[in-house]
């Protein structure tokens, strides 16, 4: 503790980094009556002495100054992803068989975010996937890039999360996942608020080693916030129908706009929140962080990558890759599922190369909506809002392109 600033931070309330003073062009140490002599043969002793004055008030200004420089460069410890683990960046890759497999889950832990390992997959072959990832992160040695044992959260592990469903084989599908790697399971159906998503939940919750937190949904209510927070959830997946292939408002009428229903949930729940669905660009990560989202899912934004799941396919115009939704025929029918239900389009989109890119890119976009909203860091980003028209949506967009 120098002047009230802890240099060395202990773990408790650990942030993963610190501001540190490299030196100070102090007259101290081995060297002083050298520095002494020397100078007052150039100067008056009053000169000397003026000189070590401002020096003591440059060194106290910097120590005392260091907190408003840490704030500035924002907090260097973890975003929350559930009550006891966390993440670097606030992206969270989508469990669709098209977006998230263990090399999707490998590049994302490298740039700080977390890829949820899908479940179309046979039980043997997620697994593998998830002792990939697991791996993976220890010949990277992520743990030290990531300073987890620095961080604020109970849990000093890099996330790794596997989906599974709400019935069938889900238990000895999760069972098998964390034997593996995985520490955080998704419960991954569409309608969240569900009796069969409570009764998944106590059953995993009581299976599991103690380790392991669940993030739970897709949700769109106050009261499906409460009741998933009550039947033991650790994260909330929240939206409905907003997913770029999701057909569920228009096949069923449900659903509620994402804005609105992340309002109703972050009002009402003290565990983090995912925005699920409807992020195109990254000023829609940039709105839902600011309404109060602890993380973002991408579905649509990186598939196409190199890393995401699938072949490149080569066509007129250009390269391609698959995208289907997760309740998609084209879904359901490779992976030998009831052909009912169906609630999603399948497509093919421009292969968009590595995802670093495209990550850096929305980072870079997140960065600047902060400095638009005056904010250091993510607590600090609260800017107020406004509602639109279709006129404004219009003008927001390039309107000079042919």
């Amino acid at each position: 503790m120098v002047l009230g600033h802890e240099i060395f931070k202990g773990d408790k309330n650990a942030k993963a980094g610190t501001v540190v003073p490299i030196a100070f062009p102090v007259i101290a140490g081995s060297g002083t009556l050298t520095t002494v002599m020397s100078l007052k043969a150039n100067y008056d002793n009053i000169v000397i002495l003026a000189g070590i004055l401002i020096n003591l008030v440059v060194i106290y200004a910097a120590l005392k100054s260091l907190k408003l420089v840490e704030r500035a460069l924002g907090e260097a410890g973890l975003l929350a992803l559930t009550k006891r683990y966390g993440i670097k960046i606030p992206l969270v890759a989508s469990c669709m068989d098209t977006v998230c497999e263990s090399e999707m889950a490998i590049a994302l832990a490298e740039m700080g975010g977390v890829g949820c390992i899908h479940r179309f997959m046979s039980i043997e072959h997620q697994a593998e996937d998830v002792k990939a990832t697991a791996d993976a992160f220890a010949q990277l040695n992520l743990s030290s890039i990531w300073k987890l044992e620095e961080s604020n959260f109970t849990i000093k592990q890099i996330p790794l999360i596997a989906a599974v469903g709400a019935n069938g084989d889900y238990l000895e599908r999760a069972i098998e996942l964390v034997k593996t790697g995985a520490n955080i399971i998704l419960i991954d159906v569409a309608h969240g608020h569900h009796e069969n998503v409570k009764q998944a939940l106590q059953t995993l919750r009581s299976t599991l080693p103690t380790h392991v937190d669940f993030i739970a949904g897709n949700i769109a209510s106050a009261k499906a916030a409460k009741d998933l927070e009550d039947w033991g959830a650790d994260c909330l997946r929240t939206g409905v129908g907003g997913g770029s292939l999701c057909t569920t408002r228009l096949k069923t009428g449900f659903g509620v706009p994402n804005v609105t229903c992340l309002q109703e949930v972050i009002a009402t729940t003290s565990i983090p929140v995912m925005a699920d669905g409807g992020i195109r660009t990254s000023g829609d990560i940039a709105k839902a962080l600011a309404l109060g989202s602890s993380s973002v899912m991408l579905g649509s934004l990186i598939a196409g990558t190199k890393e995401a799941p699938g072949q490149i396919i080569e066509k007129t115009g250009g390269l391609y890759k698959r995208y289907r939704g997760a309740a998609s025929l084209e879904t359901k029918s490779v992976h030998g599922q009831e052909r009912r239900n169906v609630e999603g389009e399948s497509t093919v989109i421009p292969f968009k190369g590595g995802v670093k890119f495209v990550v850096e890119s929305l980072l870079d976009g997140v960065r600047s909506a902060l400095s638009y909203g005056g904010a250091n860091n993510l607590k600090e980003f609260k800017p107020e809002y406004v509602q639109v028209t279709n006129a404004g949506l219009a003008e927001a967009r390039p309107h000079l392109i042919f």
